[in-house]
């Protein structure tokens, strides 16, 4: 399924009246709150007489701690939904407080993995104030243990939000930086559910959307904030490929992103841009045809080019907008002596459920690590 998709925050308080909610959680973070953007959307629920109790204390790479921390608070106030307002941090929060709630005997470590939910979570809606992770439309939500620092996947399907609002106007003061690598995190999604092997032709009508959008909007984006077209292209752009990998997954580049976040902190959109075209060179000619489909798609290469051309010059446009938006090549502070464990998560995560063009041992994912390291 796919949420009900609301273009403006306006719409929220009816439809959440036609759901029987009078109560609501809204689990954000300190920066979305500190600079008032959650103000309009707490204001529109006050007007129409719904409660709202708010959580922002979610972190990037959002931890068990801010999942418990956040279901007590709706508990404590009786509430009978959950608005996640922010990037995918806070959404991801929000949708792992609906598990924990409808699972309350059940840790989010057995619900790791997928299918593990199997019961239905009260309504989450899903508000992104940035355009890039997709979860407002994803069954996936990733969570950081906050004793052991591991990051993990959950994937099912309860975990689709009810609904979705994609309003512009909530992304207009995002940062030029951030608007970069949320956007270069929307074109991984797409691109990893584009090459993997278990498409069908809604997945890749979507990816192949999603990178068209992309690459016309997002230079526009992050260099006029204001553009408010390029805005909600980026927005639809970050909606259809969380559509594309919901049902054809990722790839190695989001299990080696996601081993970086849980170990260093590092920002999952950071982690996916720098590792997007080291991953897509070492698949080599398994992936060229499809990406050829991409780079056509971006309106950098014609149907009738040569495959590995096409592919190459995809490869050569990812790594010219990582440039063009001052996104660094390397992964600041990894080291040599934790690749052994960041590749050991990475490939209990990706083996054998990611359905990547060419599989991958350890030590072949540990050789993905070398180029983005700051020193060798």
């Amino acid at each position: 399924r796919t949420p009900k998709v609301l273009n403006s925050i306006e719409e929220l308080p009816s439809v959440l009246g036609s759901w029987g909610v009078s109560r609501v959680l809204m689990v954000t973070d300190p920066g979305i709150r500190r600079y008032g953007i959650t103000l309009p959307l707490e204001n529109v629920l006050k007007q129409a007489g719904i409660h709202c109790v708010v959580y922002d204390k979610t972190v990037p790479n959002p931890t068990t701690t801010n999942v418990e921390e956040a279901r007590q608070l709706y508990l404590d106030h009786n509430c009978q939904a959950v608005i996640g307002i922010g990037g995918g941090s806070s959404i991801d929060c929000a949708k792992a407080v609906g598990a924990r709630i409808a699972k309350p005997r059940q840790s989010l470590a057995q619900m790791k993995g997928i299918l593990k939910i199997h019961k239905k979570l009260p309504p989450v809606v899903a508000i992104p104030t940035t355009a890039g992770t997709g979860s407002e439309t994803t069954l996936a939500a990733v969570i950081t243990d906050a004793e052991t620092r591991h990051k993990y996947p959950i994937n099912d399907f309860p975990l689709i939000p009810k609904a979705a609002v994609l309003d512009p106007e909530l992304t207009r003061t995002l940062p030029s930086s951030i608007t970069a690598t949320t956007g270069m995190d929307a074109l991984t999604h797409a691109v990893e559910a584009y090459i993997g092997r278990s498409t069908n032709r809604e997945t890749r009508s979507n990816a192949l959307k999603a990178v068209e959008l992309i690459f016309k909007s997002l230079d526009k984006a992050v260099e006029n904030g204001n553009d408010m077209d390029a805005r909600r292209d980026m927005l639809q752009a970050a909606f259809l490929a969380g559509a594309a990998f919901s049902k054809s997954y990722v790839g190695y580049v989001h299990a080696l992103a996601h081993a970086l976040g849980g170990k260093y902190n590092t920002p999952h959109g950071l982690a996916n841009a720098v590792l997007l075209p080291v991953v897509l060179e070492r698949y080599g000619a398994k992936a060229h045809k499809k990406l050829r489909d991409l780079a056509v798609a971006a309106g950098i290469a014609k149907t009738s080019d040569p495959a590995d051309k096409a592919a190459k010059v995809f490869i050569a446009a990812v790594r010219d907008m990582l440039k063009r938006y001052s996104i660094p090549t390397t992964i600041q502070g990894l080291k040599k002596g934790d690749v052994p464990e960041l590749v050991r998560h990475a490939a209990k995560e990706a083996n054998p459920l990611y359905p990547v063009p060419v599989l991958m041992g350890e030590k072949e994912l540990a050789k993905l690590y070398t180029p983005v390291m700051e020193e060798v």
